[in-house]
């Protein structure tokens, strides 16, 4: 963008009620997610052996026991088989258990085949009030670039609005090539309202020209690829709490208990695909995004040269960036070396995000370096 040193206040207003406007309809968008999570169909539940499976499917059989419709379990061997036993009762809906992988279809969760009338079209409503959110979003981003003619993020707040966008055209994509994740929907409405809400009510600034040395394009390449990995990140992290919150649940289960972890209502983590699709989701999106974040971390180092004379100085700003590197790159080693899956992954996968959110938040608003002068 041409840079400019004047400032359309008309512009920086209508960029406020658009973010304000997408907020709105994402809480509305929320809403209905959370309905088709509440009656939507129920997603796999991970057992350990066969004897488990045939007692388990007694029990979920059973636990459904309303609305008057008949169900059958049905059981997917860890060969990719599925078994189905014959266990009926009064249920309102059915259950995938898995021994391992995914059950033979692979669009468990809210938002697949066989939950109710309502609930699919709670998901449908959603999904096209996400849409609508993530459009008035790229409004509100947009704007707020044109009001001062320059790239949108060049400070905390703008930073905040363009990878919640990220987020959440990141969840609108996977669902355009077809991959069964509409239950994503719920955790990715939800955070996108928090990041906003943050961004409007702790860390807003107004609509102002940048100090020189954030005039060049590195802003462009630079920050866009940070936003884009924040996003990813940001993703990942939720299928991460998910298979932890799901792999407890599975456990209870199977030990006979009828709560979910932390006490919470079964019937939520029995809508969530199972465990082992939740680690694969997490470290597939992290392993896809890690080669950019190293891209990112590069360009920042070209930029400090262009503006500062050295490639690296250690600035706080620079040395979180590289310990969150670190930090991702020994989960990901983790996972294709030693073997790592399940909980012990999670966990470093948990911390190397912690690393992530402490670089952004932190870094920025405690810590005074040379990336300071950007504010928050």
């Amino acid at each position: 963008m041409h840079l400019a040193s004047a400032v359309d206040p008309q512009l920086a207003d209508l960029s406020n009620k658009l973010i304000y406007s997408a907020m709105a309809v994402y809480t509305i968008a929320m809403l209905a997610h959370m309905f088709e999570w509440t009656f939507g169909s129920k997603g796999a539940v991970a057992v350990r052996s066969s004897e488990q499976a045939g007692s388990l499917a007694e029990t979920v059989a059973a636990a459904g026991a309303k609305g008057g419709k008949k169900v059958t379990v049905t059981v997917a061997s860890a060969g990719g088989g599925t078994t189905t036993l014959t266990r009926t009762a009064l249920a309102g809906e059915g259950a995938t258990v898995v021994t391992s992988g995914r059950g033979q279809d692979e669009e468990d969760g809210p938002g697949a085949a066989g939950g109710s009338e309502k609930a699919d079209l709670a998901g449908r409503i959603a999904v096209s009030l996400t849409v609508l959110g993530a459009l008035l979003h790229v409004g509100g981003v947009v704007t707020r670039g044109l009001s001062v003619s320059r790239w949108p993020w060049g400070n905390m707040y703008e930073f905040s609005c363009a990878f919640a966008l990220a987020m959440t055209v990141a969840y609108l994509g996977l669902l355009a090539s077809r991959k069964p994740v509409r239950w994503l929907g719920l955790p990715v409405t939800l955070a996108v309202v928090l990041t906003l809400g943050i961004a409007t009510q702790v860390l807003y600034t107004e609509s102002e020209q940048l100090v020189p040395a954030l005039h060049s394009y590195w802003l462009a390449i630079h920050v866009s690829t940070a936003i884009v990995c924040g996003g990813a990140f940001y993703a990942a992290f939720i299928a991460t709490l998910l298979y932890l919150g799901k792999d407890s649940f599975d456990k209870r289960t199977a030990a006979g208990l009828a709560t979910g972890p932390l006490g919470t209502s079964a019937s939520i983590w029995q809508r969530l695909p199972a465990a082992s699709t939740l680690d694969k989701l997490s470290y597939r999106i992290n392993a896809l995004v890690f080669p950019l974040w190293t891209f990112t971390i590069i360009a920042g180092a070209i930029w400090a040269e262009a503006a500062w004379g050295k490639y690296w100085e250690w600035d706080p700003k620079e040395t979180w960036s590289f310990i969150t590197w670190v930090a991702y790159a020994c989960y990901l080693h983790a996972r294709a070396t030693a073997g790592w899956k399940g909980r012990k992954a999670a966990y470093l996968a948990l911390a190397a995000f912690a690393c992530w959110l402490f670089n952004y938040y932190g870094v920025n608003i405690f810590v005074t370096g040379k990336h300071s002068y950007a504010g928050i």
